[in-house]
């Protein structure tokens, strides 16, 4: 019999429908039942993606004799931290403190009141590794609460004290100088490998905010470096395999093997690690005219149009890492649907090309993968290569591998993912004249003024299936989604979208920041409150809610002038100045938009006709200018759709721009080279 969680929207939770545990959704309902019986929380976190999230459910939550001593002692609460990113993070703080690391599956035993005394995240079904295993902690975890119950909760109101003293305070940081960046970028090159291309560590998540930050850096100063250090990590990114070498996109993390071989890719596919990684692959064309970093920006351009979007116009959160091993035996394997073997090769593209196929791309006779199959990369090796030819080859293989069990997809809409996608495809699309990915961009956006945003400009996390979901914006869904309007903005001309991001801005600054100190919370002043409420100012797989907040309010200052959106700004980056110099890796879309900050940001109106050659050219180039952060606004000159449009003639009536910054105006100029010199960086990059 299906539990509570078969009316839930999440499709992580509805994975659990059928659990044999008696699941509770995260609500009121389930502590007041934990409090009647007197029994401790299990909070049980993780997303539909998760490989390990997937072995502990079959293992322990399908097992009826480990459900049935879950249900009698605990009141078991399972959550999605993509739709519930404030308890993940509350309660992530709090296993971290206590063992070091941190994960998915989160496993965390609580009081009724929500207040945390054990913690972990897989659990094995047996013992293993010095892992005791998951019945041993329910049992462990039981006797303790009913044996020691006193010192349970000593414990926990313990945790919970010294969590809710951990608040970051900024006030005396002072905003990030050219001396914070540049000690930033020193540290970078002190964690960069230099043989690979890659940042050290065995673990290599894709480091897309401190590329971005690099190509800003290059812009500004002419640091050599910081482009040769975005080269290299590019280049390794798109040549291993946690790049998709036959479909486009990426997986989201790869792990150094411990014997030789290859990078090997943990293979979920997650919405934000590709708008992220197309955005900044076309930067680093912008800046380069690299033909790699562009193939590499469409493509994953491509994937998530053609794979991530969903019926409404939004785009999808995840693909999983395991799919059907297509025996027939009905078991799920990860990464199944991109590894091959030679002989699977062979079956596809006949002897010649297969062996050309196993060559390029690192397919060998033992395997690289498990059980003889291999990933595919692109190895250092000699040689031209047939382009025609390998193209031909990845299309004949994607079609093969589009006739496999295909991985299951999250379906729920996220709302800062979204707006990170948004931002993504507008610029793609406007950088490579791909109107079809602006477009693409602009359902996206209509989705969430449709469907997420209510009539007080309130943002909801996330949709399915056109249907909202219940649960309140959080600072990174407000920031990143005013990012993608603006960008819109940019592209478009259409000042709607510089509206909305206004809209979304004036929550940021009424119900999000400390007016005292300038500090940033990742929830509202009137959120739900938990034991405490959620800050933290690093970027991790996404730019963290302050970082991307920082960057959305200068935009925006840039736009309109609005003082009060730029001292917010200015104030929030303080915490680069703390941070930077010493975890740059960890504070990256933080130092990119303090580029901006040092570098004005310039702000260029493009006045012309619409549809006049010269108004796209003028406009085409400003998009194009690498200076940090710069906004662009495009109209008639008459137009009242943005304000940097206003007072803006024509210069002998031909379509003109106008590049300002820090209250000063460059000359206006009708001459695109003269633009593009104006915005440009020090080395010449893309300009058609």
């Amino acid at each position: 019999m299906p539990n509570r969680l078969a009316q839930a929207t999440s499709p992580y939770l509805l994975q659990h429908a059928d659990n044999p545990v008696d699941w509770w959704p995260w609500e009121t309902g389930a502590f007041e039942e934990a409090r009647r019986r007197n029994v401790p929380v299990f909070l049980s976190v993780g997303y539909s993606a998760c490989h390990w999230c997937h072995v502990m459910a079959h293992e322990s939550f399908e097992d009826d004799d480990t459900a049935a001593y879950m249900n009698e002692h605990f009141v078991s609460v399972k959550v999605d931290r993509e739709e519930r990113p404030d308890v993940d993070a509350v309660y992530m703080e709090a296993v971290q403190a206590a063992t070091g690391q941190g994960g998915w599956p989160m496993s965390v035993f609580m009081t009724p009141d929500g207040q945390p005394f054990y913690f972990g995240t897989y659990f094995p079904p047996g013992p293993r590794h010095g892992m005791p295993s998951f019945r041993q902690v329910l049992e462990g975890v039981h006797s303790a609460w009913t044996s020691r119950h006193d010192e349970v909760g000593e414990v926990a109101a313990k945790i919970t004290r010294d969590l809710a003293g951990r608040e970051l305070s900024i006030e005396s940081a002072g905003l990030p100088t050219e001396e914070t960046q540049a000690l930033a970028l020193l540290q970078l090159t002190r964690d960069i490998e230099p043989a690979s291309g890659w940042f050290k560590g065995d673990t290599k998540f894709p480091p897309s905010m401190v590329v971005e930050f690099l190509l800003r850096h290059h812009a500004r100063a002419g640091s050599v470096a910081a482009l040769e250090m975005a080269e290299g990590l590019c280049g390794a990114m798109a040549r291993s395999s946690l790049y998709d070498q036959v479909g486009g996109g990426f997986h989201r993390y790869v792990l150094t093997p411990r014997v030789g071989g290859p990078l090997v890719p943990h293979f979920e596919k997650m919405l934000y690690d590709n708008a992220l990684l197309c955005r900044v692959y076309a930067h680093l064309w912008r800046a380069t005219g690299s033909e790699l970093a562009r193939r590499v920006a469409l493509e994953t351009a491509d994937f998530m149009v053609r794979e991530l979007r969903t019926n409404e116009g939004g785009f999808a959160s995840a693909l999983d890492a395991d799919s059907d091993d297509g025996t027939g035996s009905g078991k799920h394997v990860e990464g199944a649907y991109y590894v091959w073997t030679p002989e699977q090769l062979t079956e596809v593209l006949g002897e010649d090309d297969a062996a050309l196929a196993a060559y390029y791309f690192g397919v060998t006779e033992e395997g690289t993968f498990e059980e003889g199959a291999s990933v595919l990369q692109l190895p250092q090796r000699e040689g031209v290569f047939d382009a025609e030819r390998i193209e031909s080859v990845r299309n004949r293989l994607n079609e093969a591998r589009a006739r496999r069990p295909a991985p299951g997809r999250d379906d729920k809409v996220v709302a800062a993912w979204n707006g990170l996608a948004v931002a993504a495809l507008a610029e793609t699309g406007a950088y490579f004249d791909r109107p079809d990915l602006v477009d693409a961009a602009i359902a996206a956006a209509d989705l969430l003024v449709r469907l997420h945003l209510d009539e007080r400009a309130r943002l909801a996390r996330t949709s399915k299936d056109g249907q909202v979901g219940a649960n309140a914006g959080v600072l990174e869904d407000y920031a990143d989604v005013a990012e993608g309007f603006l960008a819109l903005a940019s592209v478009t001309g259409e000042g709607v979208w510089l509206e909305f991001a206004g809209f979304l801005l004036d929550h940021v600054l009424v119900r999000f920041v400390d007016e005292e100190s300038g500090a940033l919370f990742d929830t509202a002043a009137d959120a739900e409150k938990l034991i405490r409420r959620p800050q933290d100012p690093t970027d991790n797989a996404t730019p963290s809610g302050w970082s991307a907040a920082a960057g959305a309010l200068l935009s925006y200052a840039a736009h309109t002038g609005s003082e009060p959106h730029r001292s917010a700004a200015e104030r929030a980056l303080g915490v680069v100045k703390a941070l930077g110099p010493r975890a740059p890796r960890f504070i990256g879309w933080g130092l990119a938009t303090a580029e901006a900050l040092l570098d004005g940001p310039r702000e260029v109106a493009v006045v012309g006709p619409e549809g006049h050659p010269g108004t796209k050219e003028l406009h085409r180039a400003a998009l194009l200018g690498t200076a940090p952060g710069a906004v662009v606004a495009v109209g008639t000159t008459d137009s009242d759709e943005l304000p940097l449009l206003a007072d803006r003639p024509y210069v002998g009536g031909e379509p003109t721009a106008y590049v300002c910054r820090n209250f000063t105006c460059d000359a206006p100029t009708t001459d695109v080279d003269r633009l593009r010199t104006a915005l440009g960086s020090p080395t010449t990059g893309a300009t058609g």
